[in-house]
């Protein structure tokens, strides 16, 4: 019990402390509620809100997923803060009261066993986290890359200083109560239930005086309460708030999973207001619950961690950004006089911030090198929404500034007129399935399945091949499906992702009524990006489907006893897709079908919630890599590269998305290591079923020996298609020597010592703290990257733009250096190419930038047929010089064929290269005929005359509703009527044997 005078002068302390700390909270109330309205519920189900956040805050289940060690050390301290609220309390009653705990019940033996357990935890912890955070500056946990955006509060060292702060507050909290109840012990006698204590109490205060004792009894009740009265004040501007909003955040979490986006109602009203506010450009444009997030961020770094941007040394940064947001909430919402404190700040009051979020939270490079692949958010211990703030400035810069990626002009020119990035005619939706009989939805009504073949599965021929394997896996099961055919357009994922939500909601709108009039049972899709955007997004504007992946189906199937499948011998590993696994927890599924077949999965590090994105989601598959270490996609295949190192042969890399597939097809790293094969499941379940029932028809290219020529449906080789996104990347030398501020960085000895899996690895004995002065490999130079700003001059065209001619010089501003060709190597799927030969071209040319869609041969297969025979209805067009418009090969020959038969997965790759001619039925380019101006030498026209025009053909007067703000990007929200976007090349060809028979309904069988 305290003495007269102290018990007054605490009360009155803790009367001026306590009210200046609740003061503090209020405004920091004030700061979080600044945010927009939240555009999704945050306060239904409260019962089992509750629930989840007191479950999840006392178990800690979300911090101890990494770092176990720290994550243990960091459970000491906050155990013992929770414990500490309850021995505060009772200690402070001792002062003042008669009143006392002793252990002489099983109820106080507890409390003070516990009490001091958790004393000497806490310091240890304490101890352990300073000496990982101060003791080791080269560790990469608490430092960012050198391109990274940071605060001016960061630069000047305030995350140092606040933890330097919080854990000298806590040392003296817990010390001062550890002292305080040594002396109690020396005075009354030693407890067996407070061992440790009473070890302090006879190493310090053995022999002393009653009057010392009851000093030090004083001096500890001050230090210990006193410390956290005076610690309130501060309290709000520290990290160590977050023990305090984590549980809040916990609460107040999104009713869906990552994968969906907030909606934005009211859009169309806002496009056609005079100053559109939509996005996010400052800080309370944010909804407020992410403004909340700043506060409950950790600063743990783990979201940086797992971040693809940060992990190939890119300037995204998910951990800056909320610190960012941090430190400037901090900045504006600071007393504006020390001695007025009862004042609130201006933008506490309703003043808008000043500084634009992309001048001190996050650059515009870094928002455009998000993937959305959703593992920040997966990761955050406090369940933080990171992405979503990306997501907000994106939608700003897209439908407000104009300001984004010249490369997704044609992305989002294409989904407009045609409805698909590619920019193909919607006639040609249904071109894959030639050759098989796929029912359509006009030609079967009622099916059971809807199959959503997607934009991708439609044009890419990496796709396409998913596709005709998924359909004859659907036939060989019996099941009642139909397709939408040119009824389908694009999903709309990309263009979401991208910021365009206008575009998104038109074609969200469009799918939504034809499914609508559909009545579909089931939706399958072999896209991920698909089956997320409508059995998970769609509902936002109405449409409530039942939407499936197709592993998930197949799993089905074979546990059904629907399809047959024999075992394969293959080494196999599997890739789980981020839209597939993170966003939507669909793991065991594509597990089990490959397990289904035989197949032991040999698992990499990075797997399942862990999973490392391909590269390819949020757009970035349509424009190119922002510039850093390496490309994601290289980094991904090089952890997959070491996992099937020791197979030696059948290495098989599985995979459950179109986009995955292209982009691990594609990297150059894949170049390097043909002996891997990369494959949908589907495609390995077809082997697998044909093998059962012996419709297996071995590969036209045997091992070391040429390649016969086969049926006119038998499928060759795969040649990958080159996305945007895999590109070059501009490699930069960064200064690799530490700068001024402690909490930046570049790569150091602490960095190759806990490299993630996938990166490149670093010799033995190499100099990390070189500098610019040492030179680059010449192979990796980079050409000067092309800036990107408010319109593309080049993509008001629907489609992309051919490769340019050998022949043509190369424009003068690309012309040094030489870029690296690494996306022609014939490092197929299954089998090796047919190559077409080689344009003559000058010695001395300077090879130009590759075009990401003029290419004929793409992701997957490439068909390898004889001439086509001419009929009198369709007759050939002469062969142009610049292969501008061959007529695109059929798919079917014969009707009957189950389908084209690909490579056994156990083949190797090593057969020689033919070197016969491309034939003149080559499959045709993707992009229609350049304009005039982009060839030198002018192209032929067809004899035959041209198709109607398409509904994607139509003026620009009549095509979809322009989503560029005229004010802001007048020349992105032009048309250009001239340009022949989406027109095909030449006349349908007249039906012959081979074309696509008329679906019939199957018997059904008893």
């Amino acid at each position: 019990m305290l003495p007269l005078s102290s018990k007054i002068l605490f009360f009155l302390f803790a009367l001026i402390t306590g009210a200046i700390g609740l003061w503090g909270f209020y405004r920091l109330y004030l700061r979080i509620r600044r945010g927009a309205s939240a555009t999704e519920t945050r306060l239904n189900d409260l019962p089992a809100r509750l629930w989840y956040a007191l479950r999840t805050t006392l178990t800690q289940e979300r911090t101890f997923r990494k770092r176990t060690f720290i994550s243990v050390l960091h459970s000491f301290i906050f155990y013992g803060f929770i414990y500490y609220l309850l021995v505060n309390v009772i200690d402070g009653l001792e002062g003042y009261l008669h009143f006392s705990i002793t252990s002489r019940t099983p109820i106080g033996a507890a409390y003070n066993l516990l009490a001091d357990l958790l004393s000497f935890g806490v310091l240890l912890g304490v101890i352990g986290l300073v000496i990982r955070r101060f003791g080791t500056p080269a560790k990469r946990d608490f430092r960012f890359n050198e391109k990274t955006l940071l605060h001016e509060s960061v630069k000047n060292r305030f995350i140092t200083r606040d933890s330097a702060i919080v854990s000298s507050f806590i040392t003296f909290h817990v010390g001062s109560r550890i002292i305080g109840q040594a002396a109690k012990l020396a005075q009354e006698g030693t407890d067996a239930w407070q061992p440790l204590t009473s070890a302090v109490a006879n190493a310090l205060f053995n022999g002393a005086t009653e009057q010392t004792l009851m000093a030090w009894r004083v001096a500890g009740y001050w230090g210990a309460l006193g410390s956290i009265l005076a610690f309130l004040a501060y309290f709000p501007y520290t990290k160590h708030i977050h023990i305090f909003m984590a549980p809040v955040n916990y609460f107040l979490r999104r009713p869906v999973h990552s994968g969906v986006l907030p909606p934005m109602p009211g859009l169309e009203a806002a496009m056609e207001s005079e100053e559109p506010k939509l996005g996010a450009q400052h800080l309370e444009d944010l909804e407020w619950p992410r403004l909340l997030d700043a506060y409950a961020c950790i600063q743990c770094n783990r979201c940086q961690d797992v971040c693809p941007g940060s992990a190939t040394g890119k300037a995204l940064s998910p951990a800056a950004l909320e610190i960012n947001k941090r430190m400037e909430l901090n900045v504006i919402g600071a007393h504006p006089s020390p001695f007025r404190l009862t004042q609130t700040a201006a933008f506490e009051g309703g003043a808008s911030t000043a500084r634009p979020l992309l001048e001190f939270a996050i650059s515009d490079e870094a928002v455009w090198a998000c993937t959305t692949c959703g593992a920040c958010m997966q990761v955050c211990p406090v369940q933080d929404e990171q992405m979503l703030d990306i997501i907000d400035i994106r939608r700003r810069q897209v439908m407000v500034e104009g300001e984004f990626p010249a490369q997704l002009q044609t992305a989002f020119r294409g989904m407009e007129r045609a409805a698909n990035p590619w920019g193909i005619s919607r006639d040609k939706r249904l071109e894959w399935a030639e050759g098989l009989k796929v029912p359509t939805i006009d030609e079967n009504p009622t099916p059971d399945v809807i199959y959503w073949v997607g934009c991708a599965a439609s044009y890419d021929p990496g796709a396409q091949k998913v596709a005709r394997s998924f359909v004859q896996l659907l036939d060989k099961a019996g099941v009642n499906y139909a397709v939408l055919g040119k009824k389908e357009a694009c999903t709309g994922d990309s263009a979401r992702r991208a910021g365009n939500e206008f575009l998104y909601q038109q074609l969200a709108t469009e799918n939504i009524e034809t499914l609508n009039r559909v009545e579909p049972k089931l939706i399958v899709a072999t896209c991920p990006h698909c089956m997320n955007a409508i059995g998970n997004e769609y509902k936002q504007l109405g449409g409530d489907y039942q939407v499936m992946h197709h592993t998930q189906y197949l799993d089905l199937l074979v546990s059904g006893g629907q399809l047959d499948t024999a075992p394969l011998d293959a080494s196999i590993t599997y890739h789980d897709p981020c839209y597939l696994g993170r966003h939507n927890g669909v793991y065991d599924a594509p597990r089990s079908v490959i397990r289904s077949m035989g197949l032991e999965i040999l698992e990499l590090e990075r797997t399942r919630e862990a999973s490392f994105c391909c590269g390819a989601g949020g757009a970035q598959f349509w424009k190119e890599e922002e510039e850093g270490r390496e490309r994601i996609s290289d980094n991904r295949f090089r952890e997959i590269q070491a996992r099937l190192d020791a197979a030696k042969e059948g290495k098989v890399l599985a995979v459950g998305c179109p986009f995955c597939k292209s982009m691990m097809n594609s990297t150059p790293s894949k170049a390097e290591a043909d002996d891997i094969v990369v494959k949908d499941i589907a495609e390995l379940m077809l082997e697998s079923v044909q093998r059962k029932s012996g419709d297996w028809v071995e590969a036209p290219i045997a091992q070391n020996a040429p390649a016969p020529a086969g049926p006119a449906d038998t499928i060759a080789a795969e040649t990958p298609y080159v996305p945007n996104a895999a590109l070059s990347v501009a490699q930069d030398t960064p200064d690799r020597n530490t700068h001024d501020s402690p909490d930046i960085v570049g790569e150091t000895r602490a960095d190759a010592e806990h490299q993630q899996p996938g990166s490149p690895a670093i010799p033995q004995g190499a100099d990390l703290t070189a500098g610019q002065d040492s030179p680059a490999p010449a192979a990796d130079a980079a050409p000067a990257r092309k800036k990107w700003g408010k319109a593309a001059p080049s993509g008001d065209d629907v489609n992309p733009a051919p490769v340019p001619n050998a022949d043509q010089p190369a424009p003068a501003t690309e012309a040094a250096p030489a870029r690296k060709k690494w996306g022609a190597k014939a490092s197929a799927d299954d089998v090796q190419p047919t190559p077409a030969p080689a344009p003559e071209a000058s010695a001395d040319a300077t090879p130009t930038r590759k075009k990401w869609g003029g290419k004929a041969s793409t992701d997957d297969v490439q068909t390898t047929t004889p001439a086509p025979t001419p009929t009198p209805d369709a007759p050939t067009p002469q062969a142009a010089s610049t292969e501008s418009a061959p007529a695109r090969k059929k798919w079917g020959g014969k009707a009957s064929s189950d389908d084209v038969q690909t490579t056994s997965i156990t083949e190797t790759t090593s057969a020689a290269p033919t070197s016969a001619p491309a034939e003149e039925g080559a499959r045709k380019k993707w992009a229609p005929k350049a304009a005039p101006t982009t060839s030198a030498t002018p192209t032929p026209e067809p004899t035959a005359a041209p198709a109607p025009a398409s509904p994607a053909d139509a003026p620009a007067e009549t095509a979809r509703p322009k989503w560029a703000p005229k004010a802001k990007a007048p020349e992105q929200a032009a048309l250009a009527p001239a340009e022949p976007d989406a027109t095909p090349d030449a006349a349908p060809e007249a039906p012959t044997t081979g074309e696509r028979p008329k679906w019939q309904p199957k018997k059904k069988t008893e």
